[in-house]
């Protein structure tokens, strides 16, 4: 492996979704990554979802790459472990409650002393500090605080939510951002390792655009649009004659023109009024009734192939169906051909972003819990007789 985080050493103590997330993330790029499971059924995510013989399939993406170590944190001896690979650590990332590591003689303190160059990422609902740090928070309580949930659906409906999942997904990449912030910090010299204190809220809220300064200023407070783009027109969702629905992005004052000569509308590409965004916004309603009424006459492919020549930004809404099929993720790498557990062969999603010198890399799947529990503890200098104990004893599996 030579990607660009080789030679990075992580630790992952975190279930489900935003730190494991997140340790993937640099795995794929060539970090060591270490997961510490707990004795037992490891973590959750292993039951989450779709399951193939026993095992999610989601754990074999959110997990590749990653060696899995299987450790009782409330045996001394198993905290004593931990200390050990944090003595050689460039990261540790957590998504436990605030206060959680701390009680585990695992602390931000305790583990500064022990390896001032160590990097602690702490992912939690709504931070270390304030007055909500206690509260138990999931990635839909983040989109649903952080705005963005308030701001999705249609306009008479209630709040929706996509159906992934946004508010972990979104904290996982700010804490990758941050980790990779530290550590080159650490590595040019510049300092020691620190805490990043990844929201869930405010990963969300992070992404909310002029949302705040749009009410502050304006006492604006902006609502559900549907497959719209408030304040930003026209960009919207429109129907096809085949019954399909195509995305239309014809928002810069010259792909509007492109736009309006496309569907006969050459007027209004030269009206005055329309040649700028403001003025587009205000007559929004009449620009979407224009275009719902064009693509309305015509199927999904007659629309793009007519957009695709005038140069305007269009796509279908894809299903996973279509994803797979189609052959630009193909070409891109984005769906890699990988081997379950017995031979099962099963595509999986490639690897974001690309880069063209040091690209990321699948080296396994997600692996069996404590699969890795030895050959780690070997490397931290345990022998076998050490190694044996501890399984009799519990301290690990």
């Amino acid at each position: 492996m030579s990607g660009p985080l080789t030679g990075i050493k992580v630790i992952e103590i975190g279930t489900l979704i935003a730190a494991p997330f997140a340790a993937r993330m640099m795995a794929e790029f060539g970090a060591d990554v270490v997961k510490i499971e707990a004795p037992g059924e490891g973590d959750p995510i292993r039951k989450w979802r779709k399951l193939h013989e026993g095992t999610s399939l989601w754990w074999y993406l959110q997990s590749r790459n990653k060696k899995s170590i299987s450790v009782n944190l409330k045996a001394a001896e198993g905290v004593e472990l931990v200390k050990r690979l944090a003595e050689g650590a460039d990261v540790l990332i957590e998504n436990l409650k605030p206060g959680a590591l701390e009680k585990l003689g695992l602390g931000w303190d305790v583990l500064h002393a022990l390896n001032p160059k160590l990097t602690m990422v702490r992912i939690s609902g709504y931070g270390q500090t304030g007055p909500y740090k206690d509260r138990p928070g999931f990635g839909a309580i983040g989109e649903a605080m952080g705005g963005i949930r308030y701001t999705t659906g249609e306009p008479n409906g209630a709040p929706a939510r996509a159906g992934v999942s946004l508010g972990d997904s979104l904290a996982s990449l700010h804490a990758v951002m941050g980790a990779l912030m530290s550590v080159l910090r650490v590595k040019t010299g510049q300092g020691n390792g620190q805490v990043v204190d990844v929201s869930l809220v405010e990963s969300v809220f992070n992404l909310m655009e002029s949302l705040v300064p749009e009410y502050d200023l304006l006492g604006h407070v902006r609502e559900r649009s549907g497959g719209a783009l408030p304040g930003i027109a026209p960009s919207n969702t429109y129907p096809t004659k085949d019954g399909g629905y195509v995305v239309i992005a014809g928002n810069s004052d010259p792909i509007f023109k492109r736009l309006m000569r496309a569907i006969g509308r050459g007027g209004l590409a030269d009206d005055p009024a329309l040649a700028s965004n403001d003025g587009r916004v205000a007559q929004v309603v009449m620009l979407d009734a224009i275009i719902a009424e064009w693509t309305s006459s015509h199927t999904i492919a007659y629309v793009l192939g007519v957009l695709k020549e005038a140069g305007v930004p269009a796509g279908r809404i894809y299903s996973v169906a279509d994803i797979v099929a189609d052959p630009h993720y193909q070409a891109r790498g984005m769906l890699l051909d990988a081997e379950l557990p017995g031979g099962q062969a099963v595509k999986m999603p490639g690897i974001v972003p690309t880069l063209s010198e040091t690209p990321g890399e699948v080296r396994w799947q997600g692996p069996a819990l404590g699969e890795h529990t030895s050959s780690v503890l070997a490397e931290l200098g345990y022998g076998e007789q050490d190694i044996a104990r501890m399984r009799a004893e519990g301290v690990v599996q």
